[in-house]
């Protein structure tokens, strides 16, 4: 597999979409030592020796993680009926005492709570929000429909509730509103198709975003920097989940792309083709720039954190690339939310 270079003196096609315009952006307050976390759990049920084990990790970096008893709850494959896991979720909002929401997993449900999410409640009470995987859509709402600055990272019951899975270089960086910083090859981010370029960060789970389409809650990302990544999703999968986002023109606008560590995306062991090979063949003639391999989401090991919503760079030159924010993500924890 080689490295794609693009040249726009040869003519390939930009985008001349509009960029993404957001309402005004909410910054939440930023995160310091001995502050409480709220967990709540607003897709599938939670096992309760992984909370446990999350939030040991949590008190261990002086945190006071807090949640309810019915986070226990089970409906089917749900954390609790709807109306149980919406509570929970606005009950953190308005606990002055809680200065950041933490998934306790992903799974599936989440996208039940988006149609009585009450934005304006959202919007009085900015607080850190952190998930991946099912929770994709969720955090789109939240920057699309809110202005909220979400965090793409690592969970309670999945990540820190074992050692090694949580990068905390990133968390910190992200969470208490560090002005600028990168992530290079630590991150395991490398070069598909060369380029620059500048956008607002934003993504999650391909799957989650490709759901969203047809529904009232649309990805909206152009003008981003489009952070793209899955589990266990066959090549083929992938391909007809990437060309679905480009025949609906989710695409075009888009800066520059970054793929996620794409975890047991496999058709098998002994596959003759690289999965680079096959998001290069819908991506390649974009005219932007395309890196892979950035460890956030779903990942072999250290959860990076990303804050979607604040503006980020992206060179990719070589076989090296990096990821640069180029904002804090939280305001100061004595300002409140800032615009």
């Amino acid at each position: 597999m080689g490295i794609v270079e693009y040249w726009p003196c040869l003519g390939l096609r930009h985008s001349q979409m509009t960029p993404k315009t957001y309402p005004t952006r909410i910054k939440p307050p930023a995160l310091r030592s001995g502050d409480t976390i709220g967990i709540v759990a607003i897709s599938s049920n939670v096992q309760r020796e992984a909370l446990e084990a999350g939030c040991d990790e949590l008190r261990r970096l002086g945190y006071k993680p807090l949640y309810s008893d019915s986070i226990f709850e089970r409906d089917l494959y749900f954390a609790g009926p709807l109306e149980l896991r919406l509570r929970e979720f606005e009950a953190m909002l308005e606990n002055n005492e809680v200065k950041a929401v933490v998934c306790a997993r992903g799974g599936y449900g989440a996208n039940y709570l988006l149609e009585h999410l009450n934005v304006e409640k959202i919007k009085q009470h900015p607080k850190i929000f952190v998930g991946y995987s099912d929770l994709t859509n969720f955090m789109t709402y939240l920057t699309d429909r809110c202005g909220l600055v979400t965090f793409h990272g690592p969970m309670a019951a999945k990540d820190f509730d074992h050692a090694g899975g949580v990068d905390l270089l990133s968390w910190n960086a992200a969470l208490t509103g560090r002005a600028e910083w990168e992530l290079g090859a630590n991150s395991g981010i490398t070069t598909l198709v060369e380029g620059k370029a500048e956008g607002i960060l934003y993504g999650g789970c391909l799957s989650l975003l490709v759901a969203s389409l047809g529904t009232p809650y649309e990805i909206e990302p152009a003008g981003t920097l489009l952070f793209i990544e899955d589990v266990t999703a066959k090549p083929f999968q992938i391909d007809r989940m990437l060309l679905q986002l480009k025949l609906a023109g989710k695409l075009n606008g888009v800066r520059g792309i970054i793929f996620g560590e794409m975890l047991d995306c496999l058709q098998t062991a002994r596959q003759d083709y690289t999965l680079q090979e096959v998001v290069l063949r819908i991506v390649s003639d974009l005219g932007i720039p395309v890196a892979y391999g950035l460890r956030s989401g779903h990942v072999s090991r250290g959860n990076i954190t990303l804050p979607f919503g604040v503006r980020a760079a992206l060179n990719a030159k070589n076989s090296e690339a990096t990821l640069k924010i180029l904002e804090s993500a939280t305001s100061r924890a004595d300002a409140g939310a800032s615009a």
